[in-house]
Order: C-alpha cells, then structure tokens, then sequence
C-alpha cells in the first residue's frame, strides 16, 4: 500500500489535483427524506467519507455538485470541511439533474485549467487514496485514465471497449466506455467495467465537455461520452485496473449501505487483529471513528468504538460495550454493558482501573489508577484519585474524590441547585456509606466517615464521623391499611 508520505511527494511533483464529487442525486431506493450521500457508514455521513479521501490526496479544491437536498448536503460539507480541510471548497447546483455529464459541466467555471481533475462519486465512500493515487500517477498530467474492474455481472455498469490486443495476454487500447443501455449483445459480454472514477486534465476535460449530446437510450449527457472524444483527439486513454470491488461500490439503498458497513467493519476488524489485537468475533465489530490500540488488548463481541479511542496495552474490553472519545490506559478491565462517552470533554480511564458492568462514564470522568467504578454507577465531569471506589447504584457528578476513597452504594452528589453546578471535594480515605446525599458545594475532610443515609449540607472535619439523619422511630403492633373487600 501507498504511504502517505508518497502520496504527498507525488502531489508535490505533480499537476495540481481539484477534485469534483457529484452528489446531486435523490436517491429514491433509499427511501428516506434524507439525502443519499448523508446517511451514514461507520459514523459519518459517505460524503464525508469522498472529503477524507480528497483531502489525502492534498487536493487544491474540492468542487462538489449538489441537486436534491441542496442545502443540507452543503452546510454538511462546510461544517465537516471547514475547520480542517486544506482544500478550497466550493459548491455548485445541477438543476434539473441530466446524466453525470451534464453534472461535471456545471463545475467547468470554477476549475482551473493548469490541474488535473479526478471525478468521485458522493455515494461511493471507500475508494483508497493510495488506488487514487496511481490513477493520478497513471495520467501524468496529460493522459485520461480510468479507474476499472472486472466485473463477473456487470449488468448495469459502462463496459470498457478496447482494440484488439496487439499479442497473446496483451490488452488493448482503450476506446470508448458503453453505457450498459447502449451496449449491444456483445458489447454486454464484456466484464471490464467503468468505476465512474477517472483522472483527467482539466483542459482537455472542460473542451470535451462541450461536445457532449444527449443522443441515447436515455437522452442523458453522458460523461463517459470524452472517452470517445480523447481518442478522436489522440489522447491516450488509459486504465488503472483493480480487483478490490468494495472499493468502488456504491449506496443505493438501504441494502448496499448496510452491505458496504459490513465490509468497511471486517476490514477494520483485520487491521486490529494484523496488528496484535485480540477480537473475539471480527464479525461483531463496529469502528465508527479513529481506534489505537496498544499491545496484547482484547475486545469481546458487539463492541462499538466512536470518535477518538485509545486503549493501552492489556486493556480488556467487555462485550456489548460502547466507548466513544476515550483514553483507556494499560491493564484497565472494562466490564461488559458499560457506557462511555467523553463527547467533547473526553473520558480518562487510568491503568488497572475496573469499570462495570453496567457503568456509565460521561464526559469530563478521569479515573485514576485502580480505581474501581462498579454496577450502575455514573460518574460525570468528576476527577477519582488511585484506588478510589464507587462500586453500587451510585452518582458522582462535578467532584474531586481523593485516593482510596470508599462511595458506598445508593450515595449521590446533588450538583445541581436548579441553576448552577457546584463541586463535591472528598478528601483521601474518606468512607462514604450508602444512601448518602452530598449536597453541593461541600468538602469532606481526609479521612472522615459518613454514616450510612445521611444529608450532608455542611462541610466536615477531617477523621470525623458524620451523621445527619431523622431519629429512628419505632410503633410497635402497628397495623397496615387493608383494602375494602370487594362487594
């Protein structure tokens, strides 16, 4: 595989690269309001996923031509791209939508002459850079290439129509690209098929286009049609053949999404394991962010991975977990049905930590070292010191527990006075016992105990016991309400 840093020198030496997604489609077979090239594969919407793509090869701008849900694909784009993205990015409409050359026209007056210019589809969210890469490599600047596939059912594609080859195992020159409804009987027995990828020089790009015509089957401007018009001109035509077919897939329907999911997962689920990890069914995977994994980690089944993930080496990941933008450090155990979600905060989970089941980490939680945080606990924007725990049916939001504190069961911080947060401090060995109530802002001092039910709303002194509960009262040959026999 190409490196990134290849593909970086190539672009370096290279024409300039400006990159044109067509994403103007309805997608009707998706059956859903939303637009086609905003429903999402891994956790980002397949548009996105053609952005990453334009932004590895280092494209000088991004041009992508938008029709149905016009509005909401390009503010997807400007909210996704803008922070980050290196490239130029603009918009142009396809109104009314007549065949994918008539889509690439409407980019013609924001595209430079001096590049070379590589069309992508919105809709097809998996293409590697690297296989990009040596299409670009493959036109040099001043060659039309295109990106191909033998194809065992091609019915439906554009087939690749070469000369007669000039030797036994030699393929011909590239002459044209047939529009399966356009194909003839033998033109349909071909199996080399058109991705709907290509590279090609902006200016000769922009000259062919204005030749297009609508005369065929379905009186569409094709932009498969330049091919013929680069041969006529004597431009070489050229193919960069792959094998790899989930690569040029497309969505088109809630099947072929949650096809290509599937494979984009599997995929995902080699890495990791090429690289050491320990999956205990690569099947039941789902990475819908960026996961890092150090050394000897396992992760158990139906495990999903959002946003920025990284677990240290000999982390153990329970089944049916859900972490999302979380650093998890070396020998942590997080037990099975635990919730993590740093959302923009970020979660902290220290080494040899023990989390769930059942646990809830939100954003803001950092847990030091061995610390323990059992069944449905939740613990947000809260900071635990080594070898704290919080092991039942407990709350800590907005505190600071010291090391080796001890939160017993069915205990809460009651942060919230109905307009503000306020900060819970626990001290280092302090006992909490259970069904506790710390009512925020308060400080427990080092070393101090709580008696078990009490409400707390001042602070207490360091070794002390604290209790603040109703005095127990006891009736004796006390009788319960009985209901009224039925008549």
């Amino acid at each position: 595989m190409t490196s990134k840093n290849q593909i970086q020198g190539v672009a370096a030496q290279a024409p300039a690269i400006d990159v044109v997604i067509m994403a103007a489609g309805k997608g009707t077979r998706m059956k859903s309001r939303l637009p086609k090239v905003l429903h999402r594969l891994a956790g980002r919407p397949l548009l996105q996923h053609v952005l990453d793509t334009a932004a590895d090869l280092q494209a000088r701008k991004v041009v992508v031509i938008t029709g149905h849900g016009a509005i909401e694909v390009e503010a997807a784009c400007a909210g996704a791209a803008g922070a980050v993205a290196e490239f130029a990015l603009d918009f142009v409409r396809q109104e009314p939508q007549l065949g994918t050359g008539h889509a690439v026209q409407q980019a013609v007056p924001v595209l430079a002459d001096d590049g070379v210019v590589v069309v992508l589809s919105g809709d097809v969210p998996l293409t590697q850079s690297d296989t990009l890469f040596h299409l670009i490599k493959a036109s040099g600047g001043t060659k039309l290439a295109l990106l191909t596939l033998e194809q065992a059912n091609p019915a439906g594609y554009g087939r690749i129509v070469r000369a007669a080859s000039a030797g036994a195992g030699a393929e011909g020159v590239v002459q044209a690209i047939v529009e399966h409804k356009d194909a003839s009987v033998e033109e349909r027995q071909i199996t080399e098929i058109y991705s709907g990828i290509m590279a090609v020089p902006a200016a000769q790009l922009k000259r062919w286009l204005a030749r297009l015509d609508n005369q065929n089957a379905q009186g569409e401007y094709y932009l498969t049609d330049i091919v013929k018009f680069a041969v006529a001109d004597g431009v070489e035509v050229v193919a960069y053949k792959i094998t790899d077919a989930v690569q040029v897939a497309g969505v088109n329907s809630p099947v072929q999404l949650a096809e290509l999911e599937r494979a984009y997962q599997l995929g995902q689920a080699h890495r990791l394991m090429e690289a050491g990890v320990r999956l205990a069914d690569p099947a039941r995977l789902d990475v819908r962010g960026d996961l890092l994994c150090a050394h000897d980690v396992s992760i158990d089944v139906n495990c999903v991975f959002m946003g920025q993930v990284s677990l240290g080496e000999g982390v153990s990941i329970g089944a049916n977990c859900v972490v999302a933008n979380a650093v998890i450090e070396a020998g942590a155990v997080i037990h099975p049905f635990t919730h993590i979600d740093g959302e923009t905060l970020g979660v902290r989970v220290g080494a040899g930590a023990l989390v769930g089941p059942f646990a809830r980490l939100r954003p803001g939680a950092v847990l030091g070292a061995e610390v323990h945080i059992g069944n449905f606990v939740e613990v947000k924007n809260s900071t635990l010191a080594k070898g704290a725990k919080a092991n039942h049916l407990a709350y800590l939001g907005d505190a600071t527990v010291g090391e080796r504190v001890n939160y017993g069961a069915g205990s809460i911080t009651a942060n919230y006075d109905g307009a503000n947060k306020h900060r819970t401090v626990i001290e280092a060995d302090v006992h909490v016992g259970s069904n506790c109530v710390l009512v925020a802002p308060i400080t427990l001092g080092a070393g101090g105990t709580v008696g078990g039910g009490s409400t707390l709303t001042k602070d207490t002194p360091a070794g002390a016991l604290s209790v603040a509960r109703g005095k127990q009262v006891t009736i004796a040959n006390w009788s319960r309400p009985q209901k009224a026999p039925r008549g």
